[in-house]
């Protein structure tokens, strides 16, 4: 039986497995300084890499908090427009009651005292009213519940105030009930 041979297997002589270890030993032994560069450039690239996730990792957890605190901000600005929606009821009703004569001066004089104070608080936390009379209509800010033609008043010129209207903090709470003068 002939054994074929193929050229490159022809042209190497056989090597035990033993001798080329011996052979690799031989390398590192003779070229210590090779082993501890790349032991050196391996210990770079692991500490590259580590600095790497570490940043990566404290930019995440930077982006987080703050939107765990922005949501937390919303939340409570929402809580509080809320509560602020509940209490406009009391609001109208208390402005509903100061346009009722009285006979009492006293009397008139705390309720608009009482007033005052409950604008005053829901103001420090963020309520705030909307002008409509005398201003031009606008359906952002007014709903228009009556509409007079034929008046001395310019177009789209708000003449009478039914309901007020109030932002909170900026947003849009409650549209500014209006007359408004057509031409």
């Amino acid at each position: 039986m002939t054994e074929t041979l193929e050229p490159n297997e022809a042209s190497r002589t056989p090597v035990s497995p033993e001798a080329e270890a011996d052979s690799a030993s031989n390398t590192t032994e003779q070229d210590p300084m090779a082993k501890l560069t790349a032991e050196r450039d391996a210990i770079a690239i692991a500490k590259n890499e580590a600095q790497d996730l570490l940043l990566r990792t404290r930019a995440e957890f930077e982006n987080f908090r703050k939107r765990v605190e922005r949501e937390k901000h919303e939340i409570m600005d929402h809580a509080g427009m809320r509560v602020v929606e509940t209490l406009l009821p009391v609001v109208d009703d208390l402005e509903r009651a100061l346009t009722v004569e009285c006979s009492d001066k006293e009397y008139a004089k705390g309720m608009e005292l009482i007033h005052g104070r409950l604008l005053e608080a829901l103001k420090k936390v963020g309520l705030e009213p909307i002008e409509a009379m005398g201003a031009k209509f606008d359906p952002n800010f007014h709903y228009a519940i009556d509409r007079v033609s034929g008046t001395d008043a310019e177009d789209q010129t708000i003449l009478a105030e039914f309901q007020k209207g109030y932002n909170f903090k900026g947003k849009m709470l409650r549209p500014a009930m209006v007359k408004v003068a057509v031409a």
